[in-house]
């Protein structure tokens, strides 16, 4: 299939576009380089641009004769959302708009979403399932929530076909190292223990140590990037056989506090990593963790890297590699 992969220039979007490729597919790349980097974008066709240029996501889409979009366009910072929710707001939910609005005019009925964990907010039981109350506890997770129910009246009265991915925490890199996570500034755990480990960074700040866990800290359920990459191809390859809209939540099942992702980094690249106590950092849930059953049940999705250890080792090799980012 021809495939737009908006925001396929980033972290998550550069590892999909990287397997489309190797399985046959044609990646066309639309990113505007704000967070992404035209380093990543190692296969199929690369345009820079923006998801709310409607002229040129439609023209792109008919000249190309795009089949289904892969949709990873969005900002994800959870404590700038709080500051800055109008920021949000218009590139999650007004901007999604205009891609969904290209599609119509340009007869593209296939869409995979990168949704997120964060539609859910404190969780009332653990592992969390698809049909657990929504109630996001920042402007993040509330503005994909919203692009979401975005989705199913887009379905309704254009028939534009969707399957949402709610991920967990993205984290390692390509499994052959040619692309890895690099971001400005980085606010995600693993690569910032990763550059404390390095040198590059003096020390980190762990952001809150009085939550309600076992150790104080938070608990993620961390997904290795390919995994996530994965389910992207066999979610498109799913609509495009005639699966109905849904929604699937992908995660390793299982959490790992902050405290542990540090040991654990120790452990695989043999450094003392400095950490500095620090407050917490607001709209942060204390434990998400996902269910995935759903798609391992109807997609036959299984994570390949779901030990720690593996999805750390995996990133120390590109960071190693890139200890400045591209």
């Amino acid at each position: 299939m021809k495939v737009l992969v908006a925001g396929g220039a980033g972290y998550i979007g550069s590892q999909v576009a990287l397997d489309l490729a190797r399985a046959g597919h044609e990646p066309v790349v639309l990113d505007n380089l704000v967070k992404g980097h035209r380093e990543a974008v190692l296969r199929g066709t690369f345009v820079q641009g923006d998801i709310n240029q409607f002229d040129l996501v439609t023209e792109l889409m008919t000249k190309e004769k795009i089949e289904a979009v892969i949709h990873l366009a969005a900002h994800s910072l959870v404590g700038e959302s709080v500051h800055n929710p109008a920021k949000y707001f218009r590139n999650n939910i007004a901007n999604g708009q205009v891609l969904l609005d290209a599609m119509v005019a340009s007869g593209v009925k296939y869409i995979v979403f990168s949704s997120t964990a964060a539609v859910y907010g404190e969780p009332e039981r653990v592992p969390i399932p698809e049909d657990h109350p929504k109630n996001p506890t920042n402007p993040y997770g509330f503005s994909k929530l919203t692009f979401e129910g975005m989705l199913r009246f887009y379905e309704e009265a254009y028939g534009l076909r969707y399957i949402s991915l709610r991920y967990f925490n993205a984290a390692g890199a390509d499994p052959e190292a040619e692309i890895g996570e690099d971001h400005d500034p980085e606010t995600h755990l693993i690569p910032i223990v990763l550059k404390t480990a390095l040198g590059v960074r003096e020390h980190i700040q762990l952001y809150g140590t009085d939550y309600p866990t076992p150790d104080g800290t938070c608990i993620r359920d961390y997904i290795h990037v390919a995994d996530l990459s994965q389910a992207h191809l066999l979610a498109l390859e799913a609509l495009a056989g005639g699966k109905e809209s849904t929604i699937y939540n992908l995660g390793n099942g299982q959490g790992y506090s902050n405290k542990e992702v540090i040991e654990t980094a120790r452990r695989v690249t043999g450094k003392e990593i400095k950490v500095i106590d620090a407050p917490r950092r607001p709209g942060d849930p204390a434990v998400l963790v996902a269910s995935s059953a759903k798609i391992q049940a109807e997609l036959g999705w299984k994570p390949k890297y779901p030990e720690l250890d593996r999805i750390i080792a995996t990133a120390w090799r590109w960071h190693q590699r890139h200890p400045y980012g591209y």
